[in-house]
């Protein structure tokens, strides 16, 4: 004997949904089933995602897409640029002091956990400005705000591992200059 769960609860079982077609909801171009016309390798591709929306076909195109996020991301942000160059500066300064591999590899992590940070902060930006269409909403601002929190927060704490593992070596090579 089958019981149906609107029988215990009161509440009318709802009925599961089919699986979706991506075929309907994404088609291939304004004209239906035709795929979009192949760019020639004359224009200019700096930023168009034209394509963007299909998934990539290998390997390659996914390295592609992704050196193409983070190259939008070094010309148009500029905290990300300035923890680029911070993050050369510790590591240059690990290697000029001789700290170990260890120290120089966390450095390197937290380095990498702050710029991975700011990358989701721009595409987390991107979409709240595509969704509210650059108008203000409360909602937008908390989802803004907190994603640039995030950023903070690894910016302090990566500040905090390279002084930690920096400062000490570099004082001792002070003292050693005078």
């Amino acid at each position: 004997m089958k019981i149906d769960r609107s029988e215990i609860t009161g509440q009318p079982t709802q009925s599961v949904a089919p699986p979706l077609n991506l075929s309907t909801v994404l088609p291939m171009s304004s004209e239906g089933s035709t795929p979009p016309p192949k760019r020639s390798s004359h224009q200019p591709t700096r930023f168009n995602r034209d394509l963007s929306w299909q998934v990539a076909t290998n390997l390659f195109i996914s390295f592609k897409y992704a050196a193409t996020g983070i190259n939008y991301a070094f010309q148009t942000q500029r905290n990300f640029r300035i923890h680029v160059v911070i993050g050369s500066v510790a590591i240059a300064l690990g290697i000029f002091l001789q700290v170990g591999f260890v120290e120089i590899s966390i450095i390197t992590l937290t380095i990498g956990a702050v710029l991975t940070m700011e990358l989701l902060n721009t595409a987390l930006e991107s979409v709240v400005d595509l969704t509210v269409q650059q108008s203000y909403h409360d909602l937008a601002k908390i989802a803004k705000d907190c994603a640039a929190g995030a950023v903070l927060i690894s910016a302090i704490v990566a500040i905090a591992v390279a002084g930690c593992l920096l400062l000490p070596p570099l004082f001792t090579w002070v003292q050693n200059i005078r």
